[in-house]
């Protein structure tokens, strides 16, 4: 008997996304339908890279690395929110929040820095082509992956274990959709200042560094392009970068108006819109940016679609 309120004193109370919104449930089919799309398109993703030999490229390797991010991030927030609302339970133990704030942390830091690696690739590709062989090679790019999720998986390490020590509030009631540390700080009962400080540093550290490193990429590749002789190159080199640059937005955006805006705690509606376009939306249009403008990926997708309707 003691162990079930001890359980039950742990546990924290996920209010939803917009309570007073009146079509919250043909809101929560269109979310768990896109996820499904954005499950799908991304797991296609990584298996055109895996099984066609003419996408075993750095590029192509870190792109499938970030669709496998994708995947990680959505899957341990979406399903257990549709599966609250639909349920009516909106409970959630104290070890699955962890574990949410765990994965959405990692995913969202080892993002930006594998983001930020395959800028630097496309620099070394378009501004030091012979090169690029010896720089990106298959180790290195197994490394900096591998980077990539230690980092995250570090970094969300200490944020997790430090905001789940905090004494939280009863009735302990997460004004969200899922465990988000933000939105856990807010029914905190004590002093958290000084870890405010460090979530802005960790931010900042996480966000403007890497932003700005790959800005200042592009500008020298936007300056290299603009020296090519060949129009064809030109334009090859633009499509591959405007994707890419796509990505940076989808990814950068909604991370710094959350955790780098001023009063972002105060406006927790704002926070979670964006937390839904970046859970939802971003993991969706990731694979369709490298794809519809990718002839590479097209042609890889008719050849499977070839295979698969041969064997029928």
């Amino acid at each position: 008997m003691w162990g079930g309120n001890e359980t039950e004193s742990t546990n924290f109370i996920l209010l939803g996304f917009f309570p007073e919104f009146r079509y919250t449930t043909a809101l929560v089919s269109i979310v768990l339908l896109i996820y499904m799309a954005a499950f799908i398109g991304n797991t296609l993703l990584v298996l055109l890279i895996w099984l066609d030999s003419r996408l075993h490229t750095p590029m192509y390797f870190l792109l499938s690395q970030l669709s496998l991010m994708d995947l990680t991030l959505t899957s341990s927030i979406i399903p257990k929110m549709v599966a609250n609302f639909f349920s009516g339970w909106q409970s959630i133990s104290f070890l699955a929040c962890g574990t949410q704030i765990f994965f959405s942390l990692t995913v969202a830091i080892g993002e930006c820095i594998l983001i930020t690696v395959m800028c630097f690739d496309r620099y070394v590709a378009i501004c030091n082509p012979l090169r690029y062989p010896v720089i990106m090679s298959p180790r290195m790019c197994w490394q900096v992956a591998a980077m990539s999720w230690a980092g995250g998986a570090l970094t969300s390490s200490g944020h997790t274990a430090f905001t789940l020590h905090f004494h939280i509030c009863s009735p302990r009631e997460i004004p969200h959709f899922f465990c988000e540390v933000m939105a856990i700080l807010r029914i905190v009962c004590e002093d958290i200042s000084a870890y405010e400080k460090a979530v802005v540093v960790t931010s900042i550290l996480v966000l403007l560094l890497p932003l700005s490193l790959i800005l200042s990429s592009y500008i020298l590749i936007f300056l290299a392009v603009l020296r090519m002789n060949s129009p064809e190159g030109r334009n090859k080199t633009l499509a591959t970068c405007s994707s890419h640059l796509c990505v940076v937005g989808l990814y950068f955006g909604p991370g710094m108006c959350i955790y780098m805006r001023p009063g972002s705690a105060k406006t927790p509606k704002l926070n979670q819109g964006l937390f839904l376009f970046g859970t939802v939306l971003t993991p969706l249009l990731n694979p369709l940016a490298y794809s519809l403008r990718n002839k590479e990926v097209l042609c890889s997708l008719k050849k499977l679609m070839g295979r698969f309707q041969s064997t029928r």
